[in-house]
């Protein structure tokens, strides 16, 4: 089975990797670095859009270069106050080579309001890269898991996500298909 992730982000291909080997056996997964076309800080409903451009990029890219693949992946991490608080999630997008697509979310972490607009502004990597004086922690462990203590870090959230995205593929009676 062959798996395209939008991303070459390491932490993202590991995570979708994780979620993955839940379900299936013999499978390869391959990161094609494609653009999310959303702001470089999603927010709200921007997160869910970018990961789905980033799949729907990456099925344009993959049929330009002749590439075939059984499962298509994107993944956005971004800030939201749609239940009422700001918090960071990441929304995964899944869609299959028949065009059916899923979704899910990770667990999402509350965002203290003095940080909310220079996130918004910038970017949750930034702010957190200088909160805890690190440098691109986005690429690696995330700042969740120094939010954490080690606890959670950004894999497990990615994983989190593709395996709530992955729900309705891999039970037939819980999907939309029926």
């Amino acid at each position: 089975m062959k798996i395209l992730i939008g991303t070459k982000n390491p932490g993202k291909i590991q995570g979708a990797k994780e979620a993955f080997e839940n379900y299936f056996n013999n499978f390869d997964i391959e990161g094609i670095p494609v653009p999310s076309n959303v702001s470089e800080q999603p927010v709200n409903n921007e997160i869910y859009e970018g990961a789905r451009n980033r799949v729907n990029n990456l099925i344009k890219s993959s049929k330009e270069n002749n590439i075939e693949a059984d499962y298509y992946l994107g993944i956005e991490s971004g800030i939201t106050n749609l239940l009422g608080k700001w918090i960071i999630i990441n929304i995964a997008v899944i869609k299959d080579k028949n065009g059916y697509e899923s979704w899910g979310t990770s667990s999402g972490f509350p965002v203290p309001n003095k940080y909310v607009d220079e996130i918004i502004e910038t970017d949750l990597g930034k702010v957190m890269d200088n909160i805890f004086q690190k440098h691109d922690l986005r690429s690696n462990k995330g700042g969740i898991s120094f939010l954490t203590k080690d606890v959670i870090d950004r894999i497990d959230l990615t994983k989190d996500a593709f395996i709530m995205a992955l729900t309705q593929y891999i039970n037939e009676v819980w999907n939309d298909r029926n």
